[in-house]
């Protein structure tokens, strides 16, 4: 068999080169991510969406929700901040953001499976997975399992019972005030507990590890911390109350102004991907996206009862809430 000679082997490759095109290049360059969600997850994050993108450099800040929403208003009243994309806590947040003229729309964000009760009508921001909050308890303090909200209200057991405070977290911010505007709970609900010894610390890491360490019985917490202790070993169960649980989304949004908005859309497209929403899953998270199968031992969605919010009158009540809440349990 004859061979093609070298020198045409090269000039028929150079042609099918020509022929295909320049290459295109992907998204490039550096974006920062201004997170309330914990930081060894988003390492993780990170290292997925490194993988589909290689060329982003992704800076990542982390804190609360609530402090970081005061970061961020600083950095706009200075002229600027060096985030691209935020992926917070809540909506009420980003609605916020949102009318402020903050966010970039993304009409074009890939929306398929995605339900429209978390995407903001505008595309400003995006719902990536589901946070519910309810109650965490010690194994080896509590016999019996707390079935409700209304079982923290005894004094043995407020005693005993400590929550994140909305003055640090967005997931708080939400639950506070989803709570208050429940006709069986309202401010009495927490008046009661705080007359009967409960007590706040920051977020939400700082309950489970009051509780797994046995310095408290009970705990109000977002679900995904207690089942993630759990797993790993920890004296800790978890229970959705009967009565009811608050949720949150933690929306994905582009800063308006980003100095690298191809990169930042890429973020975006790649948080509604089913890959990113089976990390979700894996990290211990409510999945969004159609025909994505809940964490084991989470229960089903249509079976959960969602407490109704208010989301416009929490928006108008949100500093008078924290200022109620800090004067019950400090802050």
């Amino acid at each position: 068999m004859s061979r093609l000679p070298l020198s045409r082997f090269r000039t028929a490759a150079l042609a099918l080169m020509a022929l295909a095109g320049p290459a295109i290049a992907g998204p490039s360059g550096e974006i920062t991510v201004y997170t309330s969600q914990p930081q060894d997850q988003m390492a993780k994050v990170v290292e997925a969406f490194n993988a589909d993108y290689p060329d982003v450099k992704v800076e990542i800040f982390r804190t609360g929700t609530t402090e970081l929403m005061t970061k961020l208003q600083a950095e706009f009243a200075a002229g600027s901040t060096p985030a691209d994309i935020l992926l917070i806590a809540d909506a009420v947040a980003m609605t916020g953001l949102k009318n402020d003229g903050r966010l970039l729309a993304y009409a074009e964000a890939p929306l398929a499976g995605i339900p429209a009760d978390v995407v903001d009508p505008d595309r400003t921001f995006f719902g990536t997975k589901l946070i519910t909050t309810g109650i965490v308890y010690n194994t080896d303090l509590v016999k019996v399992a707390p079935k409700g909200w209304d079982d923290l209200r005894a004094p043995e057991v407020a005693a005993r019972t400590i929550m994140p405070s909305p003055l640090y977290s967005g997931a708080a911010v939400i639950h506070v005030g989803t709570m208050t505007q429940q006709p069986d709970f309202g401010w009495a609900y927490y008046e009661e507990l705080a007359r009967n010894g409960a007590v706040a610390g920051q977020g939400n890491g700082t309950v489970i590890e009051a509780v797994a360490r046995g310095e408290k019985a009970y705990g109000i917490i977002i679900e995904y911390m207690a089942m993630n202790a759990r797993a790993k070993g920890s004296p800790v169960d978890f229970v959705w109350p009967e009565q009811g649980v608050s949720a949150i989304t933690q929306p994905v949004a582009i800063v308006k102004g980003t100095d690298n908005e191809e990169a930042a859309k890429a973020f975006v497209d790649w948080q509604l991907s089913k890959t990113a929403q089976e990390q979700s899953v894996a990290q211990g998270y409510f999945p969004i996206i159609e025909g994505v199968a809940a964490p084991a031992g989470y229960p089903d969605l249509a079976n959960l009862h969602i407490l109704p919010l208010d989301a416009a009158k929490l928006r108008a009540e949100d500093q008078a809430n924290k200022e109620a809440f800090a004067d019950l349990f400090g802050g």
